[in-house]
């Protein structure tokens, strides 16, 4: 365990910058979590995954304004979810840039429809500006005032190992289930 804390420690920050690039929101939680422990620290932690949270929103609508026809064929087994992605944009508008960064699944697509519905680049540029800060600080700091509980949960975890993979499981299946579920034609 001491090990993993210190690897975490030393990797950590690189860590959370890779994956807040990609949206992660089991890193941003992990990172609150670790600063919590004093592995790492909170207002470090809060500027790296904000920094690099925004990047990574730009670079997926610059991908998706300029470089359409390459990422095309990423997105043919994928139609109903940019179909959903576009709706969810259409209904809610400039609250679909914030709401989609708290749901996997879509929280690609958004910007891609965005990007390619000719959505203006500053606009887009300057929602996610905001958006980006409010994503990371609900959920590093929800983690950070909850870690207590979450590490008192991963103890309790070695007493019984297989319940993390039983939620894993459930998790998983029910977020599939749910995709399925709402993504399908109603007849």
């Amino acid at each position: 365990m001491e090990d993993t804390l210190t690897s975490l420690s030393t990797w950590g920050y690189l860590a959370l910058a890779f994956f807040s690039f990609g949206g992660s929101l089991v890193v941003v939680a992990a990172a609150g979590v670790l600063s919590y422990m004093g592995e790492m620290n909170l207002l470090i932690s809060l500027a790296i995954a904000t920094i690099f949270n925004y990047i990574g929103d730009m670079f997926l609508f610059y991908l998706g304004r300029y470089h359409k026809e390459d990422i095309k064929p990423y997105f043919e087994k994928h139609k109903r979810k940019v179909a959903l992605s576009t709706l969810i944009l259409r209904k809610y508008g400039v609250l679909a840039i914030f709401i989609q960064k708290f749901l996997y699944g879509i929280k690609t697509l958004i910007p891609i429809s965005m990007a390619l519905s000719r959505y203006d680049f500053k606009k887009f540029g300057l929602y996610n500006l905001l958006a980006s800060p409010f994503f990371v600080a609900v959920i590093m700091f929800s983690a950070y005032f909850s870690g207590e509980t979450i590490k008192a949960l991963f103890e309790s975890f070695k007493e019984y190992p297989w319940v993390p993979f039983l939620i894993l499981f459930s998790i998983v299946g029910a977020t599939w289930y749910a995709m399925e579920h709402f993504t399908k034609r109603r007849r």
